[in-house]
Parts: C-alpha cells; sequence; structure tokens
C-alpha cells in the first residue's frame, strides 16, 4: 500500500485522456483494444457495457484493490484503487497510455486534456460538511460565520485552481466533495458515506514540450505527489483525518 492509503480509508489514481472528437464505439475496434489490454493485465476480466454507452474492463474489487480502464466518448480512464505503490500505478498508466492511442486514432491534434487525479476518501457517518470546516476553516476568517449560534453548516466544499506556468496549460486542483444533505442533517441519521478529497494536475495538449502521453503523465505525477507532500497532506489530508478521529 502507498504510504497515502494509510491516511485515509481509501486512496485511488485516476488518470483521463480527453479528447475532442468522439472515439470509437464500434464492436471491432473496442473488443480489440480491452482484448489488447487483458493481454498485459490478465487479472483484468470484468467488461461491461454500462448503461450509458461507456465500455469498461476492471480486475475483481473483492481484495480492495483493482485497476480499471473505461472508454467514454470523449475520455480514455485509467483507475487504479488502493495500489500497492505509485510505481504499480506508473507501469499500467505507461502501458494503457501507449496501447490507448495506437487501438483508438488518438493523434496529438486530437488531444485535449491529460488529467492525473489523486483521491483521498474517508468514510464518516456524520455532517460531512461540519466536520470539514471545522478541519480547514478554523483559523480563517470564515471561523466566525460557521459559528453563529444555532447555525448548522449545510455545505462547505472549498475548491482552489491554480496555474503552475506563465501559460496556464499546466494547471492543478483541489477540491472537497461531501455526501450530506439538509433532510440528513434535520433528521441526524446519517449514512457511512465518504468525503473525498480531489488533487488533480491537468496538462492542455497541443503546446506542451512532451512528445508522449507518457512523458507528460510522468511529470504530472511526479508533480501531484510533490504538491500533495508539500501542501495537501500537511494541510488537508491530515487536519480532516484529526477532525473525524476526534468524533
Amino acid at each position: 500500500m502507498t504510504p497515502y492509503g494509510s491516511m485515509c480509508d481509501d486512496f485511488a489514481v485516476q488518470v483521463n485522456l480527453a479528447t475532442k472528437m468522439e472515439l470509437p464505439g464500434r464492436r471491432e475496434p473496442v473488443l480489440h483494444f480491452f482484448e489488447s489490454l487483458q493481454k498485459s493485465f490478465p487479472k483484468m476480466i470484468d467488461f461491461e457495457r454500462r448503461e450509458g454507452g461507456d465500455f469498461t474492463l476492471e480486475e475483481e474489487r473483492d481484495s480492495g484493490t483493482y485497476r480499471w480502464v473505461t472508454l467514454e466518448n470523449r475520455r480514455l480512464c485509467i483507475g487504479y484503487v488502493n495500489p500497492p505503490s505509485l510505481d504499480a500505478v506508473d507501469e499500467t498508466a505507461d502501458r494503457v497510455l501507449e496501447m490507448g492511442p495506437a487501438h483508438l486514432d488518438i493523434s496529438a491534434l486530437d488531444a485535449e486534456a491529460l488529467d492525473v487525479m489523486f483521491t483521498f476518501d474517508f468514510n464518516y457517518a456524520g455532517n460531512h460538511d461540519e466536520v470539514v470546516a471545522e478541519a480547514l476553516a478554523t483559523g480563517t476568517p470564515m471561523e466566525n460565520l460557521i459559528s453563529l449560534p444555532n447555525s448548522k453548516v449545510l455545505n462547505y466544499e472549498p475548491t482552489i485552481m491554480l496555474s503552475l506556468d506563465e501559460n496556464c496549460r499546466l494547471q492543478c486542483r483541489l477540491s472537497v466533495e461531501t455526501r450530506t444533505n439538509a433532510y440528513q442533517i434535520r433528521t441526524g441519521q446519517f449514512p457511512d458515506a465518504a468525503i473525498s478529497v480531489y488533487f488533480t494536475v491537468r496538462q492542455y495538449w497541443g503546446k506542451q514540450s512532451f512528445k508522449t502521453y507518457a512523458e507528460s503523465y510522468a511529470n504530472q505525477r511526479r508533480i501531484a505527489q510533490e504538491l500533495c507532500d508539500s501542501h495537501v497532506i500537511p494541510h488537508v489530508i491530515q487536519p480532516l483525518s484529526q477532525a473525524i478521529a476526534a468524533k
């Protein structure tokens, strides 16, 4: 398990290659791509077409750690849930980013952007927005507002986006997603659901210096790890974990 896996209930890495044109949806190219993918990763045995028309191939989820690849209308998505290491993620991403464009005719002209996203999930049966506010708004100008007498936090999902280069072609985004609604707060009945923290590094294509998607992925994954270690972990993940534990 990665060091990040010990900081939350579930940790995952997702890679999305977005395209400007629709990806192939015909039987032959889709099956040929996933059959070739299965040869590289024999444990990926569950193939299905979802209701919205997306195709997905994934490993069994019973062990708690599994990979998946999804072909959407205009995105090729790669995911690894609770990976044993970031090296294992790199191996998977490199292979799919090599095979996918060749099988699906994704050219550099067609590529829109490449995302590398780290997800931290915290299971919590309580007011998600309240605990996020306690963890991340305490000591900020927002603290007085959320401490108003007889008030309850109904929504607190902070998001920030930053440009990491002069041309705004390389960006990062930090966002928190809660899953509590007003009915649950009124009744005091909270299901055990996940609070998700997403940290994404996006590279817009077309004017970047990287020749391949794998090269860009390596750079983005490195940046994601460095920023997580220096900023996201100490200032978001650890405070949130401590606030949940205190409940």
